[in-house]
Parts: structure tokens; C-alpha cells; sequence
């Protein structure tokens, strides 16, 4: 009798040993997955960090006039900024750092640039999506 007793509570014992096992491997795949979107969630505000600089560094940058499109590519923001030039005079800058892109309208007035106050967009605001593409 007393040997069917030991096994049974040796048995109960390797049964929550597996359990257990299970379950911290089961909590280790969440943390893992967990840390993954949190890396992805860092990356993406960092880029979208790095466009808004993009469009603020191209707002006071001195650009070369007479061009219809030039564009800088900065490695400290780890992307380009681009300004386009359309034929009535607005413009159009535009600028990606990895998967984010911002653009911000303004328009030349004797050769000065005029961005508008109400701040940059993170979707095209021009009615041609093609406008708004990085050259």
C-alpha cells in the first residue's frame, strides 16, 4: 500500500512540474512577443520623431531657389527632406524618415518661402497622390 501512495504523490509532483514548465514557457512566448511590439512601437515614434525634425530643419533651411524639386538627405535624422515647387507657386515639402512620411504646404511669395501655420499633415494633402511622392 504504501508504495502505491509514493507513486501517486511522485506522479502529482512530475504532473505540476510540467504544468509549471508549461506555463513559463507559455509567459516566456508572451514577453517575447510583448518586447517585439514594444521595439516596433519605439521604432515608429522615433521615425515619426525624426520626420517632424526632417520638416522643421527644411522649414529654415535656406533652399536654393529657382528649382522646381531639391532634396537634402540627413543621416543624423535618417532621412530626406525634399521641397517641390509647383507652377502657381505653392509648395510642397515633403519629408520620410523609415516608414513615416510628413508633408507641410506653404507657398513662394517673391522668392520667399511661406509655410502654412496650421502645422504639417501625415497624409498627402495634394489632390494628385503623385505630387506628393519623394523625387
Amino acid at each position: 500500500m504504501k508504495n502505491e501512495q509514493g507513486m501517486s504523490s511522485l506522479l502529482l509532483v512530475l504532473l505540476m512540474l510540467v504544468l509549471g514548465s508549461l506555463t513559463l514557457q507559455g509567459l516566456g512566448v508572451q514577453h517575447q512577443a510583448l518586447l517585439s511590439q514594444a521595439n516596433m512601437e519605439m521604432t515608429a515614434l522615433q521615425e515619426s520623431a525624426n520626420a517632424g525634425s526632417l520638416l522643421e530643419w527644411g522649414s529654415v533651411n535656406p533652399w536654393t531657389s529657382g528649382q522646381d524639386e531639391q532634396c537634402v538627405q540627413m543621416a543624423l535624422y535618417h532621412g530626406r527632406v525634399c521641397l517641390r515647387v509647383f507652377e502657381d507657386d505653392t509648395v510642397l515639402m515633403m519629408a520620410n524618415s523609415g516608414g513615416q512620411f510628413r508633408w507641410l504646404t506653404g507657398v513662394l511669395n517673391n522668392n520667399t518661402l511661406q509655410f502654412d501655420s496650421h502645422g504639417w499633415s501625415d497624409f498627402c494633402p495634394r489632390k494628385e497622390a503623385a505630387q506628393c511622392q519623394l523625387p
